[in-house]
């Protein structure tokens, strides 16, 4: 059998290739070869750079709690990544066919043995270009569901109802930002305006024919003048919070009309020393939802599930995939740059916009 290549973490700062022996494939398992893997940044650079609370304290996952007194994770960390495109090479289970190109989520590494049963597989069509397949078994759903969770909270139940006609303001202007304003004006949006800091990032959110302004103290002044909706009432019909830093919420908070919904999908690692609950928030009875990609809407379950979130996911590819490709996904490297890459991102002497690496089965 091959060797299993993977990325590994041995300690804060360093990635390294480990090889392994393939294992001897089960019954009702199939085994696929990585064509591409997308790298979450924000996510991995965690691992990386040591700054993960799953690092610091242990997660009661029963009980939903970090707890001090748990058994916190440690390095060597063996599975980094969630964005994965595959060729089937062998399948024992006729839920999957060998052959197919399927999206999955399982890390960076060059052979996986999947089970069907336990595992989210999604069949990629043919007329997919496969590199785009990274988006569709998990960040994509992240996207779509932040949308549901909009939705949700309008009453609704399914994407449009959060955000058709409806004045959104996306902070942040990462690959999740982007595909979230994406969404919004595919489901009818009045207007999506992306904030972000970063030229790079407010030009390709104007690629995606979205309205992108920068991220200055002056921000939630400028949007509220010219959103007003009556007297005293100002602001985004919602806005999706997607920056990891506690400074992106509460321009999130002060840019939301009175009554709105911040729906929150950053992984904050730090404190909050930005966000005073005391002001916009309080003042204007504001509310934050975390649309957390391991839960849909609260009620929604029996309807939305992760392959219907792929599967909005793939409506997207299909419907503004030459844009996505165009304007998002900027980086494809070589799977065995891929240190170089994490640590030029980590030290900031490169930025990119979303990055996949490149297998040499592709």
């Amino acid at each position: 059998m091959t060797a299993v290549r993977t990325l590994v973490v041995p300690r804060p700062g360093v990635l390294e290739v480990e090889e392994t022996a393939e294992p001897p494939l089960p019954d009702g398992c199939f085994r696929a070869e990585t064509l591409y893997s997308g790298v979450s940044a924000g996510t991995e650079l965690t691992w990386y750079r040591g700054t993960s609370p799953y690092l610091a304290t242990g997660w009661d996952a029963e009980l939903g709690l970090f707890d001090a007194a748990g058994e916190p994770r440690s390095y060597p960390v063996r599975q980094l990544g969630y964005m994965e495109v595959a060729r089937v090479t062998d399948s024992r289970t006729p839920a999957v066919t060998e052959g197919a190109v399927v999206a999955m989520a399982y890390g960076h590494a060059t052979v996986v043995h999947g089970d069907p049963v336990t595992r989210h597989v999604v069949p990629l069509p043919g007329e997919l270009d496969p590199l785009l397949g990274v988006y569709v078994a998990h960040l994509g759903p992240i996207c779509v569901n932040g949308l549901l969770h909009a939705a949700a909270d309008a009453g609704g139940r399914d994407l449009r109802d959060g955000v058709a006609g409806r004045l959104v303001a996306v902070v942040g202007g990462g690959a999740i930002g982007l595909l979230v304003g994406l969404l919004a004006r595919v489901h009818g949006a009045a207007e999506v305006v992306v904030v972000d800091p970063t030229p790079q990032r407010r030009a390709a959110a104007e690629g995606f024919g979205l309205t992108a302004v920068d991220d200055t103290p002056d921000v939630a002044r400028e949007l509220k003048t010219r959103w007003r909706h009556g007297p005293a009432d100002h602001g985004a019909d919602v806005v999706f919070q997607c920056r990891g830093q506690s400074a992106a919420l509460a321009t999130a908070l002060r840019c939301a009309r009175p009554q709105a919904s911040v729906v929150d999908l950053a992984f904050y690692t730090g404190g909050a020393p930005d966000l005073a609950l005391g002001e916009e928030f309080h003042h204007n009875g504001l509310s934050v939802r975390c649309a957390q990609i391991g839960r849909v809407p609260r009620g929604l379950a029996h309807a939305w599930d992760r392959a219907r979130l792929s599967r909005e996911t793939l409506a997207l590819l299909a419907d503004s995939g030459d844009l996505v490709r165009t304007h998002l996904l900027t980086d494809v490297v070589p799977f065995d740059e891929a240190p170089a890459l994490f640590a030029d991102l980590s030290e900031r002497r490169r930025h990119v916009l979303s990055a996949a690496l490149g297998f040499p089965a592709a």
